[in-house]
């Protein structure tokens, strides 16, 4: 399973929990599925963090977010609302992470991905940093069914050139 990758496009992001579990992906029988989904719930967080926190919670499964986890998200997106939209294809610093239409997003797999028994640890790639960034994912034992167990996306990133004052 090693350097696998899987792409998703997606005509439009979900507005909603309702919206995302309608979606073909959210039947989360691969964590590629839970992982681009994460990334499209992270977008609506500007827009209303109350649909962004609950879309999250049906990826979350059986563990909802902690209050932690929904500060942690506050204090990253307030300022940064283009962060998430860097995961999608066509979106650069120099247009202001404006992605191309459909959206589009490519989860990836490393000879790691799969070290911890029940677990995967998957990557994207945000145009504005160097590494891909991880996503770790955990299987539900009696559905098989794959969560969103903890994100590690929301790091800084190159700022828009909009909004750099060096640019």
């Amino acid at each position: 399973m090693s350097n696998q990758q899987e792409t998703f496009i997606f005509t439009h992001l979900p507005q909603s929990a309702a919206e995302l579990s309608a979606m073909p992906e959210a039947a989360l029988t691969t964590p590629f599925r839970a992982a681009a989904l994460t990334v499209a719930a992270l977008c609506r967080y500007n827009a209303s963090p109350q649909d962004c926190i609950a879309m999250l919670n049906v990826l979350k499964g059986p563990q909802p977010l902690s209050p932690y986890e929904q500060q942690f998200l506050r204090d990253r997106l307030r300022d940064a609302a283009y962060l998430p939209l860097s995961y999608f294809a066509g979106a650069t610093p120099a247009n202001n992470y404006t992605p191309a239409q459909p959206y589009t997003i490519t989860v990836m797999a490393d000879p790691y991905s799969y070290t911890e028994e029940g677990y995967a640890k998957l990557l994207v790639q945000s145009s504005g940093a160097d590494q891909a960034r991880p996503i770790k994912l955990r299987r539900k034992v009696q559905t098989q069914e794959w969560f969103l167990w903890e994100q590690f996306l929301l790091s800084g990133i190159r700022v828009p050139v909009a909004t750099d004052p060096w640019a």
